[in-house]
């Protein structure tokens, strides 16, 4: 039987984050796809933000394995992977240190620069103090300018500053989000996504959105982005684009699990611009597009993250014996 592999798979969803709404869209889809296969399913909101009260609430269900749906802060940014472990339950995705590191934009791309790997330019804010235009042109010298909370994600928070009057709310509207704030040059070209799954490159992903960028509404709104996958793409740059997003994934620690975001500019080549360690799992997700094309689906792609959780690499790992 399909529930004695894993035995009960706690799909962890919801959360406190600006992203909550999403992770109940990605947790509903993949309990419905791993129940609908025969496995033994508990989904689980968790809405405190208060640890202790986290570790009362999932002690009280049988857990053996937990599948992380959770996005944003609490899923992502390691707050979960620790109070997993502190349980002995194994889970999905990367550990404590590398959802930490992946979590703060920031560090990311600080440690990818280290490693060689191209990034956009930028400087960061990590006091929460504002600064003016003319400071962030000396830096930048260039338009338009990215502006994120460095941990935020589905681009909450985000703006692109195409004129020095849409600085000031660009700027507030970041740090209102916390105090660190990436600002970067913005990449002119096509958008692409990596999914990393086990170490592999999945088919890459085109993001066409209808809107000046992709933001919020772009990514979760049905229609308000083409999407082309597999992208079609000179083998160059395609080669060159899968090489960097998993040499980004290896740098990082999640070679498991991610996805790799990319943008590239014709004259200078592929930019990473973030990598996710929770990709969404909703109806209009970019990870299940590219893992069906590669000849998984989604309840597949579940099912292996699961296995993958039990080998123990990245976290804990015990096998299930029911």
């Amino acid at each position: 039987m399909k529930s004695r592999q894993f035995g009960t798979i706690g799909v962890l969803m919801g959360g406190y984050s600006s992203e909550r709404e999403i992770s109940l869209r990605s947790g509903a889809a993949v309990a419905e796809a791993l129940s609908q296969e025969g496995h033994r399913v508990l989904p689980l909101d968790l809405a405190d933000n208060d640890a202790a009260k986290i570790i009362r609430q999932v002690e009280k269900i049988p857990l053996d394995i937990a599948f992380i749906a959770l996005h944003g802060r609490l899923g992502e940014d390691g707050t979960i992977q620790d109070i997993l472990e502190k349980l002995g339950i194994p889970y999905t995705g990367c550990g404590v240190s590398t959802s930490q590191l992946a979590f703060n934009k920031i560090l990311t791309q600080k440690a990818l620069a280290a490693a060689g790997l191209p990034v956009p330019g930028n400087f960061c804010i990590t006091d929460g103090v504002a600064l003016d235009f003319k400071s962030a042109w000396a830096q930048i010298k260039s338009t338009p300018i990215v502006v994120k909370p460095a941990c935020e994600g589905s681009s909450i928070g985000v703006s692109v500053v195409r004129h020095p009057s849409e600085w000031e709310p660009a700027l507030k509207g970041a740090l209102n989000y916390g105090p660190q704030v990436i600002i970067e040059e913005f990449i002119r070209g096509r958008e692409f996504t990596a999914g990393i799954l086990d170490g592999e490159c999945l088919p890459l992903v085109e993001i066409r959105p209808n809107a000046s960028f992709f933001n919020f509404t772009a990514k979760y709104q049905k229609g308000a982005t083409q999407y082309v996958c597999p992208a079609v793409l000179p083998e160059e740059w395609s080669a060159k684009i899968r090489e960097i997003s998993l040499r980004a994934a290896e740098t990082i620690g999640c070679q498991k699990f991610c996805r790799v975001d990319v943008r590239v500019d014709e004259g200078r080549g592929p930019f990473i611009l973030e990598i996710n360690t929770i990709p969404g799992f909703t109806g209009t997700s970019l990870f299940p597009k590219a893992a069906l094309e590669a000849g998984l689906s989604f309840v597949q792609v579940c099912e292996k993250l699961l296995s993958l959780a039990l080998e123990g690499e990245g976290n804990l790992g015990k096998k299930v014996q029911r």
